[in-house]
C-alpha cells in the first residue's frame, strides 16, 4: 500500500493486534439506521443481506435510488452520534481483551466523518485507536501489523472485507459477526477460512484462543 497516511498516530505495543470493525460490530448500526429512516419517512426491509433494494419510502412503498440512499448514509453519518450506541457487552469485552492486546478500530467510512464518530467512540469509554477509510481493508490491516510475529486478529460483518484481510494477512484470525439478527441471517455463508461469531461472549472466546491470556 503506498498511502500510509491513514496509519498516522496509530502505535503498537510490541502484543497481539485485534482490528475491529466498528458498524454493527462496536456499535449498532440497523437499528438506529432503521430509526433514522423512519424519522425520514423511509423504512429498512430485511429482504436481503443489502441497503439497495430494500430501503423504501413510507409514502408509496418505492424503493429508494442509490442517489437517495447516498444522500441518507451520509446524513446518518453526519448525526451519528444522536443515534448509535454500542453492541451488547462491546465495550467490557474490548476492554477485558485490551489487557493481553492492542486493539484498533477500522471503519469503513469517509474520514470526514472521523472527529464525529472519535468523539461518540470516547462517549462510551471505548477510546482505541480508529482509522476510518473507504480504501480496501486488507492493504490496510497488512500496513497496520507489518510483518511482526505476532498474533493478529480482524473482525468484521461484510465477507468481502475479511475476504481483502485473507488476501493480504493469510495468518490473520478471521471472525464475522453482526449485531442484528435479522440482516445476520440474510448474510452469506462464511467463507473458508472464516469463523463466525453470534455475539461479543462468542467472540471473545475465539479471540482469547487465538492471542492467548486468560478469560477474566
Amino acid at each position: 500500500m503506498n498511502d500510509t497516511s491513514h496509519l498516522a498516530g496509530v502505535s503498537l505495543r510490541d502484543r497481539p493486534l485485534i482490528v475491529c470493525d466498528i458498524d454493527e460490530v462496536v456499535l449498532e448500526f440497523i437499528n438506529p439506521f432503521t430509526a433514522f429512516l423512519r424519522a425520514n419517512s423511509h423504512d429498512l426491509l430485511p429482504r436481503s443481506f443489502r441497503l439497495h433494494g430494500n430501503i423504501v419510502s413510507l409514502v408509496d412503498g418505492s424503493a429508494a435510488d442509490e442517489a437517495v440512499i447516498a444522500e441518507f448514509q451520509e446524513l446518518f453519518f453526519t448525526t451519528q452520534d444522536r443515534w448509535q450506541s454500542p453492541v451488547e457487552r462491546a465495550a467490557e469485552t474490548l476492554a477485558a481483551l485490551s489487557g493481553d492486546a492492542d486493539i484498533v478500530f477500522l471503519t469503513a467510512m469517509p474520514p470526514r466523518h472521523q472527529p464525529t464518530r472519535r468523539a461518540l467512540l470516547d462517549r462510551f469509554d471505548l477510546r482505541f485507536p480508529m482509522i476510518a477509510t473507504e480504501a480496501p481493508k486488507g492493504p490496510v490491516v497488512s500496513a497496520l501489523h507489518g510483518k511482526r510475529p505476532l498474533p493478529v486478529a480482524f473482525l468484521d460483518d461484510i465477507q468481502r472485507n475479511l475476504l481483502s484481510v485473507r488476501e493480504h494477512v493469510p495468518h490473520c484470525l478471521l471472525v464475522t459477526m453482526m449485531a442484528n439478527a435479522e440482516f445476520r441471517a440474510l448474510a452469506p455463508p462464511p467463507a473458508a477460512g472464516i469463523s463466525a461469531a453470534a455475539d461479543w461472549t462468542e467472540a471473545e472466546r475465539l479471540l482469547r484462543a487465538h492471542i492467548g491470556g486468560v478469560m477474566p
